[in-house]
């Protein structure tokens, strides 16, 4: 039992009941240096602000300085007026530092309620710190399957699976951007033959899983993949993957892959006269900038696409609408709109929801208890949990959100839109155009 969370108390809670028990005396010298206020609540957000995945966390300081505007008067929580402070760390894209930082908010600085976006390798070990130390968490921007069954003892073994207590999940999962890649490329005439780019981390050995990933599905709707085995991330050399590609008559690249690890492919694919008719790839190219490193080979990538300022959806904080939202954005930073801006809005007003219907938001008890039956319309679609479209085992601690497939298409000025060309899995969110063969 970690000495920062007696039992599943907090430590404001612990001190009040040894006091009222006759202990508060002897406890006072260890835990009264720590004791703050009941009217500040403290959250702790990680993200990958720098590393390889940095993109991700693009938006993160014009989202949390909306955020600290809207409740810098405070939240009010049954009668009482509680300031709210977020704690930011940067997770540096790595694992081993993303769980260094968690457990610095938890026992340093005592945060009541963790936040976590932005891939596996920052989720995963922020959500499994927070689980071993009994605080609760919400996390977004990693689909499902690595999050929850690669979080497992034993995640081979389905029978083995456990839900978690503290650690709650929102986004989509792998069934959903295999259907959604599959939508489009079944637009296009091919010889549905698909090439698999699966990294050997979290996010890869889950998308190229032989159970639960690729491979079944594909092979249930006539596709053959290649797939050349798994490549370490950050690698300068594609070469053993396109001849692959290319012995195997591949017409459909897929994978989940690093942003500078797809630039290094694709330059190299362009070079050795690899050019397949649709390349889906998930991770690096949700971001403006990253198609625009690529100049004209970027036209026609496509990509999934979790939130666009085409959703039909408003925030829960304060109004806006998704087109608001990404304007806003434009506005503040001069920068194109990206993906994660609507998911780190998201977190924050789900965060808000909770606190504002806890029973008592420095109480972890309670705080799980309010997360657990949350029903809220945000900037990205609705969040609950126990939804039927969410496997059993997996359906306390996770909420799916809508998914879409796009298609970065190049402007006269030199810059990227996506254009969204199939929602077959999400009809409420429009469609602008039709999938179109990269050469």
């Amino acid at each position: 039992m970690s000495l920062s969370r007696p039992g599943r108390l907090s430590r404001r809670q612990f001190i009040k009941t040894t006091a009222a028990a006759g202990a508060g005396v002897a406890m006072a010298p260890l835990f009264a240096p720590h004791i703050r206020a009941a009217e500040t609540i403290k959250l702790g957000y990680v993200s990958p602000q720098t590393g390889p995945l940095a993109a991700f966390a693009e938006a993160d300081q014009f989202i949390l300085g909306q955020f600290r505007e809207i409740v810098k008067n405070g939240l009010d929580i049954n009668g009482t007026s509680y300031a709210v402070e977020v704690i930011v760390k940067d997770s540096q894209s790595n694992p081993n530092r993303a769980a260094e930082v968690a457990k610095e908010l938890i026992v340093d600085d005592e945060i009541d309620l963790m936040l976590v976006a932005s891939t596996p390798e920052t989720t995963n070990p922020v959500s499994t710190q927070c689980e071993i130390e009994e605080v609760p968490c919400i996390s977004t921007m990693a689909p499902w399957q690595p999050w929850f069954i690669g979080r497992q003892g034993n995640p081979g073994d389905p029978a083995s699976w456990q839900p978690f207590k503290y650690t709650f999940h929102y986004f989509w999962g792998l069934e959903d951007v295999i259907a959604v890649f599959t939508n489009m490329w079944n637009q296009l005439e091919t010889n549905k033959v698909v090439g698999g780019l699966f990294p050997n981390d979290g996010d890869g050995n889950a998308w190229g899983d032989p159970n639960v990933g690729f491979p079944p599905v594909l092979a249930e709707q006539g596709f053959t993949l290649i797939d050349p085995g798994r490549y370490q991330n950050l690698t300068d050399d594609f070469s053993a993957q396109i001849t692959a590609f290319q012995g195997g008559n591949v017409e459909i690249v897929t994978g989940v892959v690093l942003p500078p690890d797809f630039t290094t492919f694709w330059t190299q694919a362009n070079q050795k006269g690899f050019r397949p008719k649709a390349v889906s790839v998930g991770k690096c190219i949700l971001f403006p900038v990253a198609v625009e490193a690529l100049g004209k080979t970027g036209n026609n990538l496509s990509s999934e696409v979790w939130w666009s300022p085409s959703h039909p959806f408003k925030s829960s904080l304060n109004g806006q609408s998704a087109a608001d939202l990404a304007a806003g954005f434009t506005e503040a930073t001069g920068r194109q709109w990206t993906q994660p801006i609507g998911f780190i809005h998201s977190l924050l007003e789900f965060a808000a929801d909770v606190l504002k219907r806890s029973a008592d938001p420095t109480d972890t008890d309670a705080l799980v208890e309010s997360i657990s039956t949350v029903d809220l319309q945000t900037i990205t679609g609705p969040i609950k949990f126990g939804q039927e479209n969410v496997p059993p085992f997996a359906r306390s601690n996770l909420s799916k959100t809508p998914l879409v497939g796009g298609q970065w298409r190049l402007k006269d000025d030199g810059k990227y839109d996506i254009v969204i060309v199939d929602n077959q899995t999400a009809p409420e969110i429009p469609v602008a155009g039709k999938m179109e063969p990269i050469a």
